[in-house]
């Protein structure tokens, strides 16, 4: 959940500590998360940018546009300065475990997004090997897995096969580095941008990278195929939610002070494990 500024040619991007969960904003926030999204992207952004460029131009308030250094008190540790892109209208997951979505949809018909996986295979188990799922919003604001045939109709075959490319390769490295860390990425999301550089159009990510918002964080110690795992991400609260039987329409549920309590401290654990740094705050 972050809010969004024009400054300058730049865009000022603003994590707040809001949390959604089946598309509602809830009536609790969650303490740092905001500090955890921005800090663990720029810490991503940095340690793959030798994969691909990326859009963030600086976390330093002090380095922002003079219109914005006022407020350097809200911002510090929750922002970052970006570059404005045309963003791809299609998300690029990648999926290295059968979990969430992918898993309902191999129930049903043996594939995820029409990518054919081997019969047998359980709930939370490795795949052969990772797979591209490209997903876009449909018009109620849920995402929406679509195949690749599809999303070449939207972004155009050779945008799509780069973002493909560079998807699987930024899975591969993250999963690397957090595995080395005790952390099993099941799958992650990774958002596009086109963007114009000395008269060059490339494509550069953008948005937020292998965050617990946009990823499946399971702990390498605990992971068992065959059912759902514990997880460094909003699983959490997800499931609390799915406990009190709520029926995903309004009014929206507020989060009880353990709930919000140990979802603060999963979020700062992944930081903590992923980057080797403590939270800045």
């Amino acid at each position: 959940m972050r809010d969004v500024y024009e400054v300058d040619e730049y865009l000022l991007i603003v994590a707040t500590d809001r949390i959604s969960a089946f598309d509602y904003v809830l009536g609790s926030g969650i303490p740092d998360k905001g500090r955890v999204l921005t800090q663990i992207s720029a810490f991503w952004f940095e340690l793959l940018r030798d994969v691909v460029p990326n859009h963030l131009v600086s976390t330093k308030p002090d380095e922002y546009p003079v219109v914005a250094r006022p407020y350097a008190d809200v911002l510090s540790g929750r922002s970052m300065l970006v570059r404005r892109t045309q963003p791809l209208p299609v998300e690029c997951v990648a999926r290295g475990y059968l979990s969430g979505s992918g898993w309902k949809d191999y129930v049903q018909t043996g594939s995820v997004c029409g990518i054919a996986l081997p019969a047998g295979l359980t709930e939370s188990a490795a795949l052969p090997h990772p797979i591209f799922t490209p997903a876009t919003k449909a018009e109620s604001g849920h995402d929406e897995n679509i195949s690749e045939q599809r999303a070449a109709q939207l972004v155009g075959a050779e945008v799509l096969a780069r973002a493909r490319d560079l998807t699987l390769e930024l899975y591969r490295r993250g999963s690397a580095h957090a595995g080395a860390r005790g952390i099993i990425v099941a799958d992650t999301k990774f958002e596009f941008g086109l963007h114009d550089r000395d008269g060059i159009r490339e494509l550069i990510l953008i948005d937020e990278a292998l965050t617990p918002d946009s990823s499946r964080f399971w702990p390498a110690d605990t992971y068992r195929p065959g059912g759902p795992q514990p997880s460094f991400d909003k699983q959490f609260v997800r499931d609390y939610l799915e406990s009190i039987r709520w029926n995903k329409q309004p009014p929206v549920p507020s989060l009880p002070d353990d709930v919000v309590t140990r979802t603060r401290a999963k979020y700062v654990e992944a930081f903590e494990r992923l980057t080797g740094r403590h939270l800045a705050t």
